[in-house]
């Protein structure tokens, strides 16, 4: 090996190390970069004071008939005929006072618990594609396969904070597919587990192979936070019957819920950005109160998902200007009202290419800049949200890396300013060889797992790869590499047994 070949051989080395340290570490992630602001305090106020006074002069459609009895308990009026729920506005605003700033999911990995809330950022994968795609097979029907294969490579990733429903496994019948993704998030990972709320019987199931997995009595499993559910409204100004159900059994479980309207300006929004934004909060706010009924200081998470469709073709369009922006005025209207929020990252790009880099990042960058609390669909999310891939996962989770090493503060300490290294090298020379230099080379700067720095001359000479390649070669690499992590014996002989029983039980079909 030649003299210059040395230090390249050290940082492999060192790169190696520090990516099988990922797969135990956990990094909590905050965000220096939020608050940014994009409307005026007053105009936050003008959204706000507009969704009180809608509710109550227009109201919102509540489906599910306990949802209405709910709602009809703090006094709202409720009309049988259209299934509308007029909420007074003071009813509304006591109902928002109730939802807490902040809280911690746990598991029973004490390293991996979550906080949400303040400069906390969670970051968690794609969650529902019906296909799933990669470089040799293609893209295909979603399979438990696939999804086993989403949690192992969320388990080894330090900078993703729970597991989702990554992909559709549809090989399971549906009664029985809540069944299998909760056994594969809660035995091949000890991250923070998600479920769907897509009916009773399912989020009973789920909530109680959660409270197994983590060894606590029912009773102190509604004291504390241990999954999270995601609920869309079904926009516009619709809260359905499995939506409502979700809110419904989570808040009375205690576990968190992120409200999240889906609203694409030009579609089942106002083209306007402004008016898709007044829908989001209408209903978000909602959503959060429909909680707060059932459970005051219920954990809550405002779901921002507010973009627009490309108006030559009607499809959803992500990463663009307009999303940027929503997701920045969607942290101010989650800060108004004093809750974590969510946004997420997102493409319309139908491969792993510099459309689907471009603007996956210019999703990210409303999410920092606006402050969120938890960015879904951070790593793998390809054909506007159809496709769960796996070279995009790994690309992206590149990207994450990116990111958190930016999120780390400067050490400003008197060795790290180098006086004397300033000082020993003469002017025009260089830092090489300084004693400074030789401490720190190997461990300095941040060493990407995928993306390269080789020169052109290397770069042909090792094969001319382009990054979804080496991302080809790296989750396979990873999938190899995978253990599960530690479950006590019982625990998952008593998980097993639950998943037989309920599987000859007949599961649980999904209501609507």
């Amino acid at each position: 090996m030649t003299a210059d070949e040395q230090p390249r051989a050290r940082r492999r080395t060192h790169r190696e190390a520090r990516t099988t340290r990922s797969t135990a570490h956990h990094r909590q992630l905050r965000n220096p970069w939020g608050n940014a602001t994009i409307l005026s305090d007053d105009q936050i106020d003008h959204i706000h004071r507009n969704a009180l006074v809608f509710l109550q002069e227009h109201g919102i459609a509540a489906l599910l008939p306990e949802a209405r009895t709910l709602f009809a308990s703090v006094g709202a009026t409720v009309d049988a005929d259209s299934n509308l729920v007029r909420v007074p506005v003071e009813a509304t605003e006591a109902l928002l006072a109730t939802a807490p700033r902040s809280f911690s999911i746990h598991t029973r990995n004490p390293d991996r618990v979550v906080h949400s809330g303040g400069n906390h950022l969670v970051a968690v994968p794609v969650a529902g594609p019906p296909y799933a795609y990669d470089r040799d097979r293609g893209r295909r029907t979603g399979t438990i396969e696939a999804y086993n294969d989403f949690a192992k490579l969320t388990q080894r990733v330090d900078v993703l904070h729970s597991v989702t429903g990554t992909v559709e496994p549809q090989d399971v019948p549906l009664q029985f597919r809540h069944l299998h993704t909760s056994w594969a998030s809660l035995v091949h990972t000890d991250k923070v587990p998600f479920f769907y709320s897509r009916g009773r019987g399912q989020v009973a199931d789920a909530l109680e192979m959660v409270r197994i997995a983590n060894g606590v009595t029912p009773e102190q499993f509604v004291e504390r936070a241990y999954t999270y559910t995601n609920i869309n409204t079904n926009s516009p100004k619709q809260l359905d019957i499995p939506m409502s159900m979700g809110i419904i059994d989570a808040a009375r479980a205690g576990q968190p819920c992120i409200m999240t309207p889906f609203t694409l300006a030009g579609a089942m929004a106002p083209v306007s950005l402004a008016g898709a934004l007044q829908l989001q909060h209408i209903e978000a706010v909602a959503a959060i109160a429909l909680s707060q009924i059932v459970r005051p200081g219920a954990p809550v998470v405002y779901g921002a998902f507010t973009s627009n469709v490309d108006m030559r073709s009607g499809a959803p369009a992500f990463g663009t200007p307009e999303a940027v922006k929503a997701a920045i005025a969607s942290g101010q209207l989650a800060r108004h009202i004093g809750v974590p929020w969510r946004s997420q990252g997102s493409s319309s790009s139908n491969v792993e290419d510099a459309q689907g880099a471009t603007e996956t990042f210019a999703s990210l960058l409303g999410c920092l800049l606006g402050g969120a609390n938890w960015v879904i669909h951070a790593a793998g999310w390809q054909e506007g949200g159809l496709v769960a891939s796996y070279e995009k996962f790994v690309l992206d989770v590149e990207m994450l890396q990116i990111i958190a090493e930016s999120m780390q503060p400067i050490d400003m300490g008197d060795a790290e300013l180098a006086l004397d290294a300033i000082a020993e090298v003469p002017p025009g020379g260089h830092f090489f060889g300084t004693a400074h230099t030789l401490e720190r080379f190997e461990t300095a700067f941040h060493e990407p797992a995928v993306f390269t720095r080789m020169n052109i001359g290397q770069w042909i000479e090792a094969g001319s790869e382009d990054a979804a390649t080496r991302a080809n070669r790296t989750w396979k690499h990873w999938l190899a590499e995978h253990v599960d992590p530690p479950i006590d014996d019982a625990v998952r002989a008593e998980l097993a047994e639950f998943v037989a029983r309920r599987t000859a039980e007949g599961g649980a079909p999904p209501e609507s």
